[in-house]
């Protein structure tokens, strides 16, 4: 079973909405660092929203319009995406990592990758 199972991808027209899911496997415990990461082509992949005991952060870019949660049970994680812009295309990736780290974004220190969900968005 792998790790972490993305879904919820898809093609939306600017302003519009999407809402990612993360199946989360028993290999990742409850105290992980879970987070959610785009890579548009080309470029490096950045961080999105992550979260750990109902602590939350987001990219400067999310500006409010994205939200990260978790169910009760811990067994996936969601990335609710609203009022989207076409610079939200990309590959959508969810992530893990046990470790406590300076940067919550910082991609190299994640142990866990999701093999991605794609996100495309028309003007």
């Amino acid at each position: 079973q792998a790790p972490l199972v993305e879904s919820g991808g898809g093609s939306v027209q600017a302003g519009g909405s999407l809402r990612l899911s993360c199946r989360i496997s028993t290999t990742i415990s409850s105290d992980h660092f879970m987070a959610w990461f785009r890579q548009v082509l080309g470029k490096e992949r950045e961080g999105v929203a992550g979260m750990r005991s109902g602590l939350k952060y987001y990219a400067d870019f999310v500006d409010g319009r994205f939200t990260v949660s978790q169910d009760n049970a811990k067994t996936t994680l969601y990335l609710q995406m609203n009022n989207l812009n076409s610079e939200d295309t990309g590959m959508y990736y969810c992530a893990a990592r046990r470790s406590r780290e300076n940067r919550w974004d910082a991609a190299a220190t994640f142990d866990y990758w999701g093999q991605g969900t794609q996100v495309t968005v028309s003007s």
